[in-house]
């Protein structure tokens, strides 16, 4: 199994060897292009020095916004993202002795159990913690009970809804138009709503 989410083998490849360069993208996924987002984990990496967990929740802040900065910047929104991050990390640390695979491996969990591990982490809201759950099932080798249906729609299959269902260029490609699509339609139904009867 290897991740081709972001177009550059070495961040894929650290994508799909380390649980949490893989969380770490998830995050950093909002207001920047999905490829940018999830290349983020390995600007970290090279950085830091380190993708450890415990390492990076207790890096000076200021040092680790910096980081963030340093061009190329990880994030469009460096400090917010960076305390974002750190804040990810140490909930990794305190909760699951700094494995980000035990969320979704320690005591066999399904898929329900995984979504509400993922809902309690910081920066995770319920549209995120189900589009990572998709793709952990998708991707990741995760198969807990039920994954498909506590990832409700993205764990459909056959769909092109999220990162979850990226895999090539085409399939990004795919992913890109409904996203188009979605945010049209909202326009639009903004728009209606708006308008005088």
């Amino acid at each position: 199994m290897t991740l081709n989410i972001t177009g550059d083998a070495d961040a894929d490849r650290l994508l799909t060897e380390d649980p949490l360069a893989l969380l770490i993208g998830m995050l950093l996924d909002q207001q920047v292009p999905m490829e940018t987002a999830f290349a983020g984990p390995l600007k970290i990496a090279r950085r830091a020095g380190t993708l450890d967990a415990a390492a990076l929740a207790h890096t000076n802040p200021d040092e680790f916004a910096q980081m963030f900065k340093e061009p190329p910047a990880v994030h469009r929104f460096p400090g917010s993202m960076a305390a974002r991050v750190q804040a990810l990390c140490a909930a990794v640390e305190d909760e699951w002795g700094g494995d980000a695979a035990a969320l979704w491996t320690q005591g066999d969990p399904d898929g329900a159990e995984v979504l509400r591990r993922l809902k309690k982490l910081p920066g995770f809201g319920e549209q995120k913690a189900k589009i990572f759950l998709a793709l952990l099932g998708k991707q990741y080798g995760y198969a807990g009970a039920g994954w498909r249906e506590a990832s409700a729609p993205y764990g459909e299959d056959g769909s092109h809804r999220s990162v979850a269902d990226i895999v090539s260029a085409e399939s990004l490609a795919k992913v890109r138009e409904f996203k188009r699509a979605q945010k049209a339609a909202a326009k639009a139904g903004a728009k209606g709503a708006a308008s005088p009867a």
